[in-house]
Formats: structure tokens, C-alpha cells, sequence
């Protein structure tokens, strides 16, 4: 039993905030950090960090590894999908055509998921797929999905690195460090109260 004035069993409550949690925060946090660092737009990375991060490394490496090939998928899908748009209408105008385009490139989504043995990545494709159909610049939609990509690349890669480092141990030491209380765990709570002690029988 840890003896420390921040340690204490604290009910479970509707603000609990787990390790979990905090990791995932740590994870969207650093991928702004590096971003921002090199003065670039942080905000898939930080959707690849938000979505990579797992309960432990394999369900890290799972979880990350759906959102990086789903995403790669779904980027080559809507790359070549969008460029035969682009060879009807070469201004990329969005009409009732691109309707046809999501529906194949959804269709192709899956079946390649399924092929590659990664199902866990059509709903992460999925989004990628429509981001490059309906809001990608037609001049630079290569360029953007192969980006995006990347992003998704470096925010899974913190999301492993995070869970990697940050273990239940070196949680609960850094938050002792920091004189918040918590719970065996390293789960904290906004408003800790603690457990009223059942009356001797």
C-alpha cells in the first residue's frame, strides 16, 4: 500500500479521469507541441493520437494501427477516385457524379480492408475518403492527401511512444510529484471526495 498524503481511495464519480485519459491528452498534446514546433497545422496528427491511443500497447498498436492503414487506404481510394472525377470535370466540380465515386470508393474501401486483414480501418478510411471527395483542393489534392497521411502517421507514432513511456508506475509518481491526489491506479478525480468509512459492527 502507497503511504502518501496524495494517495487516498476516492469513490468512482462522473468526473473520474483515468490514465487512460490522461494519456490520450499527453498524446493529442505532444503531436500539437512538435506542430506547432515546426509552425504546422496539428489537427490530424492530433485525430491520429486521439484515435491510436489504446488501454495498454497492444490495444494501442490495434487501435493506432486501424486509424494509420485505414487511413492510407482510404487516401489511395479517394486519390484515384477523384482524379477520374477530375477527367469528367477539371475545375473538380462537386455534382451528382461524386455521389457515385463515395459509393465505389466505399464499396473499394472495404473489400481492401478486408483483403489486408484490417477492418478496424473503413470507419477511419471512411472519413479520409470523404474528406479528399468533397473538401480537398483540386490543384493540390495529392499533395494534401499524402499529408494527411503523414499527420495520421505522426499522431499514432505519439500515441504509442506515450504509452510506451508513461507507465502505470511513472503516472502515479508524476502525479504524487505533483501533489494531486489519486487513486492506486493513477485515476484522478475533479472532485475528490473520499470514501465514508463503514461503521465497526
Amino acid at each position: 500500500m502507497i503511504q502518501d498524503s496524495n494517495y487516498m481511495h476516492i469513490s468512482h464519480g462522473p468526473f473520474h479521469v483515468g490514465q487512460r485519459s490522461i494519456k490520450t491528452a499527453a498524446a493529442a498534446t505532444l503531436c500539437a507541441l512538435i506542430y506547432l514546433i515546426f509552425g504546422g497545422n496539428p489537427t490530424f496528427a492530433c485525430i491520429g493520437a486521439i484515435f491510436g491511443l489504446g488501454s495498454d500497447m497492444s490495444m494501442s498498436k490495434l487501435n493506432g494501427g486501424n486509424r494509420f492503414f485505414g487511413t492510407i487506404i482510404g487516401g489511395m481510394v479517394g486519390i484515384a477516385l477523384f482524379r477520374v472525377h477530375l477527367l469528367f470535370f477539371p475545375q473538380g466540380d462537386r455534382n451528382a457524379l461524386i455521389l457515385l465515386w463515395l459509393f465505389v470508393g466505399t464499396i473499394l474501401l472495404i473489400m481492401f480492408c478486408q483483403l489486408f486483414k484490417w477492418p478496424g480501418g473503413i470507419q477511419p478510411g471512411g472519413v479520409v475518403l470523404c474528406i479528399i471527395l468533397f473538401n480537398t483542393p483540386v490543384d493540390t489534392y495529392i499533395e494534401y492527401s499524402i499529408f494527411r497521411m503523414i499527420d495520421t502517421g505522426v499522431g499514432v507514432a505519439c500515441a504509442l511512444f506515450v504509452n510506451w513511456y508513461f507507465t502505470r508506475p511513472r503516472v502515479e509518481r508524476l502525479l504524487t510529484m505533483l501533489h494531486i491526489p489519486h487513486n492506486a491506479d493513477g485515476s484522478i478525480f475533479i472532485f475528490p471526495q473520499k470514501d465514508e468509512e463503514k461503521p465497526a459492527a
